[in-house]
């Protein structure tokens, strides 16, 4: 399923930020290192450790240099009983969108393609076709609504789709505004680009993205996905159930198309974006044209800022993969990473590794406050099914046993963590839910937002 990097928040998939988060002081004085001169790698080794030896996050990431691979590490599982490595593939969800903006740019370069064009002359079965444009899709700002937030995407996420049935979903809702009013986060708009390459270039999307892409780049290790296994070692995607880490049911692949449905490494990634910045995909000013931000989005590109530097690229999610990939021009950094299960923020885990990267101070994480365990009859209170005026979305509240389990509209349910005996936590999401039983509510804390649910 396609979900948002912030699990409980309805924009799905709007790509992982790296915030200018203040981080708490450190025992470190050393200066602010000038293009990774004070890489503390030992402190980015001892956070991965951490993470793993805590049951916290399994992944892999990548930092590199001028083209050059300045730290690698791969934890956790790649499928059950198999460990990881720095060879290991995941599905890297809306990272796909910058893939998909790229052949989208080659092809207007070519001439092949106007970003003034009407999609009617592809999709007239969609709403607003004949004034809906291009670049109206690439922005964000079509008003075609979301499919992947809609309840029932849960009952058919994990069935083969054709395009035709695919454009029988997306057209029969009504447009949640006119074309070009807003920006809206909608994977829509980018599932109808992967089929505009097919029709433009009449040629499959993964044969596509081979010869314009990866072929050039020769990114041996990144393809248009399929079934889990079909490929050379390709990671699973896993929960924590509070014991062990669980596999999560998978998203076919014929659904997300160009919004979603690549596979990769953190080393490839690293690639892509170095090839993108330098020449070898588009034109110069092509780029700029897909770095100028129309309120935070580029074409298939965000901004990403981490503290006074500033890098451009994308997040994804996918069933339990997370991944984030961000390239610093003045740096000539790339971070990228990939996770396939987290009970620990990969934001958190990015700022981190930049932070080990730039020499800024960073105080690991402590994971050995020990947490609540409350009993079924003290948990029974705040069981029921929760709203909330500020968010189009209900959380079902839920116990198996000792644990609280937290389950968002169209999402899947999340092991909580008793902090205290009225506070509990999903770290994976930076999520804190504040319970009032005597009022019947929750405070959900997340991203920097805070919101009021009340039991139905």
């Amino acid at each position: 399923m396609l979900r948002t990097s912030f699990i409980l928040l309805p924009v799905l998939l709007a790509g992982t930020a790296l915030a200018q988060t203040a981080v708490p002081p450190a025992a470190s004085t050393t200066a602010p290192a000038v293009s990774g001169a004070l890489f503390n790698q030992a402190k980015l080794d001892s956070l991965f450790t951490a993470l793993e030896s805590n049951h916290k996050l399994m992944g892999s990431l990548v930092l590199s240099r001028g083209g050059k691979v300045v730290y690698s590490r791969a934890i956790g599982l790649e499928q059950p009983g198999i460990p990881a490595t720095t060879a290991t593939r995941y599905r890297v969800g809306s990272i796909s969108k910058t893939f998909t903006a790229t052949l989208v740019m080659q092809l207007v370069e070519e001439g092949q393609l106007r970003l003034d064009a009407p999609i009617a002359t592809w999709f007239p079965m969609l709403p607003n076709a004949t004034k809906l444009t291009v670049d109206q899709l690439l922005h964000h700002r079509s008003g075609l609504h979301n499919f992947t937030n809609d309840p029932t995407y849960r009952q058919y996420m994990t069935q083969p789709k054709t395009q035709a049935e695919m454009l029988a979903i997306m057209a029969r809702p009504a447009v949640d505004f006119e074309p070009g009013a807003k920006y809206a986060y909608s994977n829509t708009n980018y599932v109808l680009l992967g089929y505009l390459i097919e029709k433009v270039t009449k040629q499959p999307y993964a044969k596509v993205l081979q010869q314009r892409i990866t072929g050039k780049l020769k990114l041996k290790d990144t393809y248009y996905g399929g079934r889990i296994g079909s490929q050379p070692h390709e990671a699973a995607s896993f929960t924590w159930s509070g014991t062990a880490w669980q596999p999560e049911p998978e998203t076919d692949m014929s659904i997300p198309g160009g919004a979603g449905a690549i596979v990769s490494t953190p080393a490839d990634l690293a690639r892509f974006m170095e090839g993108l910045y330098g020449g070898k995909l588009v034109k110069p000013a092509t780029l700029q044209q897909m770095l100028t931000m129309q309120d935070t989005y580029g074409v298939g590109l965000m901004q990403m800022p981490f503290y006074g530097k500033q890098s451009f690229g994308h997040g994804g999610a996918i069933d339990a993969f997370r991944s984030m990939v961000g390239y610093f021009p003045a740096e000539q950094l790339t971070v990228a990473y990939c996770t396939n299960g987290s009970t620990y923020s990969p934001n958190d885990m990015v700022i981190g590794a930049l932070s080990s990267y730039f020499g800024r101070p960073y105080r690991l994480p402590d994971f050995t406050t020990s947490a609540v365990t409350l009993t079924a009859a003290e948990l029974a209170p705040y069981l029921g099914t929760y709203a909330s005026s500020q968010l189009p979305l209900k959380i079902s509240v839920t116990a198996n046993g000792t644990t609280l389990l937290a389950q968002a509209t169209g999402q899947n349910a999340l092991p909580l963590t008793a902090k205290t005996n009225t506070q509990f936590v999903y770290e994976g999401a930076g999520i804190i839910m504040d319970f009032d039983a005597a009022r019947h509510t929750f405070t959900l804390r997340q991203g920097g937002g805070t919101y009021l649910f009340t039991r139905e």
